[in-house]
Formats: structure tokens, C-alpha cells, sequence
């Protein structure tokens, strides 16, 4: 998430009544979780095992639990809970409505046709001959491009699945991000696509997706994908150009398919895939897949 205007370090310390460590008059651009955060951005760590990822990421601002050295360049943000402290820095600067308010800028081309049953949240934009069934949801902020179609009941833009437990409850990691389709894509009926928790969830230029497809926060899906049926892609993920997925593919949190790649239906990936063709709950090459089916049915 990026600020309408930057802010100081002393201001957002002020905020959520935080320790700083750096001068108050550094800059601070927004946030973000640890696989998208760019210079000038928060980013928050609250267990030790992650402490050395988050300070010598691309964030120059770390919201953490305990007073650590500080790199060279960057500044801390010292927090009892850096989780709830993530929260209300984003909420403060992203309002969540969540359809509790007529809508209001909202940009929609020439040629767009919406249905009237279709709900349609605030800072929305939509392109030129875009078509959307009945039923679908639109969530804030999202951005649709040119000649995209999205059929009935699809949601775009929903709450990412990101919780904490304490104190045996679950904690929810407010999602102040968005959903961007890009031109030309065409989503089936019963989908949803998540909105990112601080950035963007993408689905690239002239990508299709079957129905009844998941996609999760943050994901960014590339151009001219081709996603089967009942496919189910977790949160953070890297899906390159020209990738299908075939049915009931699931891809677990934080992994990479390159570009190319063709996983065929069922096939479970839960590490990054270079380029190839895929089968099986682990994500076995296909070739090597049927060279040991063929030694098997040899065996007497």
C-alpha cells in the first residue's frame, strides 16, 4: 500500500505509539508484506526466525518486536504487537467500507455493460467493452480492464485468508490491497480472486479462467494463462506467461511456476517449478512420471 503522501518516521511511530530507531524525519512511503515490499516501505516481523529476512529486505522500515541492530539506511519501528500495530497503520490510511456505503468514484468505459444485479464497491475502475454477468461482486478498489468479460456470481476482491491465533481466536491481517484484471481476460462463473493484503492480487493480459477457481491474496497470475476448472492457487504466488493449469490444480503459499510450464489435472505444487510439464500430488515431471508407470506394469 502507498501513501497518498509521504510520511515520517516520527508520525507513524506517533500512530501506533511505537519506539523509533532512525531520525524522525525519515521518509516512509507505505507498506507491504515481506515478498512485494519495495524502498521506503514497512514491513512487519514479529518472530525471531524471520528477523534477518525482514531487515535485509527491500523494506527500508521494519516494524518489529524487540530492539535489534538496525541496518545500515533503514530505521525500526519498535512494537509490543507488530501484527496489530500493521493493521492499524493500514487502516488509518486505507478505509475499509465493506459495502456499508453507497458507491463513489467509480470510472467505467465506453462500451462497458454491467448487469444491474452486479454489487459494485468505491474507487473502482473499469475499461472499455468490458462485459459483467449477473451477481458478480466487485470489491474497492479494484481495477478491470479493456474487453474483459467476468460471468455470474464471480468475486473479485474479497478479504485475504491471513490469520493469526491468540488466545485461541482467530486474528485477521486486514487486507487494504486490491484486485487488477488486465484487458482482455475472461474469468468463469463461481470464481474468486482475493484481494492483496498491502499490494496488488494480478491476473495478466488476455488470461482465461474456467469456473470455480480460488485465487489467493497477492498472487500474480501472468499473460495468457490458461486455468482449468476447480484450480485452487494459495496466497503469494508467481505464476509466469502462457502457464495452464489443468483441473483441480493446487499450488500452495509463496511458490513460482515458470513461464511454459503445463501442470496437468490434480497435480499438487508445493515448491517453484522451472519450465515443463507436470503430474501427481508433488508435482512430478511427466516424462519421468510414465518411464516409471511403464517399469512398474513391466514388473512380474
Amino acid at each position: 500500500m502507498t501513501f497518498h503522501q509521504p510520511q515520517k518516521l516520527k508520525t507513524i511511530a506517533d500512530l501506533i505509539g511505537a519506539k523509533f530507531i532512525g531520525s524522525e524525519d525519515f521518509e516512509v512511503l507505505g507498506t507491504n508484506e515481506i515478498h512485494r515490499v519495495k524502498h521506503g516501505e514497512i514491513v512487519f516481523v514479529n518472530h525471531p526466525k524471520y528477523y534477518d529476512k525482514a531487515l535485509h529486505s527491500a523494506a527500508t522500515i521494519i516494524l518489529i518486536d524487540k530492539e535489534v541492530d538496525c541496518p545500515e539506511g533503514k530505521a525500526l519501528l519498535v512494537s509490543d504487537d507488530p501484527f496489530r500495530d500493521f493493521n492499524k497503520i493500514n487502516t488509518h490510511f486505507t478505509r475499509i467500507y465493506n459495502f456499508t456505503e453507497e458507491l463513489h468514484d467509480v470510472e467505467i468505459g465506453e462500451g462497458t455493460h454491467i448487469h444491474r444485479s452486479a454489487v459494485i464497491g468505491n474507487n473502482v475502475k473499469i475499461g472499455k467493452n468490458t462485459l459483467i454477468f449477473p451477481n458478480v461482486v466487485i470489491g474497492d478498489r479494484s481495477v478491470i480492464g479493456d474487453n474483459v468479460v467476468i460471468q455470474s456470481n464471480t468475486v473479485l476482491g474479497g478479504d485475504a485468508f491471513y490469520y493469526r491465533k491468540v488466545n485461541g481466536n482467530f486474528d485477521r491481517l486486514i487486507s487494504v490491497g486490491n484486485v487488477v484484471i488486465e484487458n482482455n481476460v475472461e474469468i468463469g462463473n463461481g470464481c474468486t480472486i482475493d484481494r492483496g493484503v498491502t499490494d496488488s492480487t494480478i491476473i495478466g493480459e488476455g488470461s482465461v479462467l474456467d469456473n470455480q477457481i480460488q485465487i489467493g491474496h497477492d498472487t500474480v497470475i501472468g499473460k495468457k494463462c490458461l486455468i482449468a476448472s476447480q484450480v485452487g492457487i494459495a496466497g503469494c504466488c508467481i505464476i509466469g506467461d502462457e502457464v495452464t493449469l489443468w483441473g483441480q490444480v493446487g499450488i500452495a503459499s509463496g511458490n513460482k511456476i515458470d513461464s511454459g510450464s503445463v501442470l496437468l489435472g490434480k497435480t499438487g505444487v508445493n515448491r517453484d517449478l522451472e519450465k515443463g510439464t507436470y503430474i501427481g500430488m508433488f508435482a512430478e515431471d511427466f516424462k519421468t512420471y510414465l518411464k516409471k508407470e511403464v517399469k512398474l506394469r513391466n514388473l512380474k
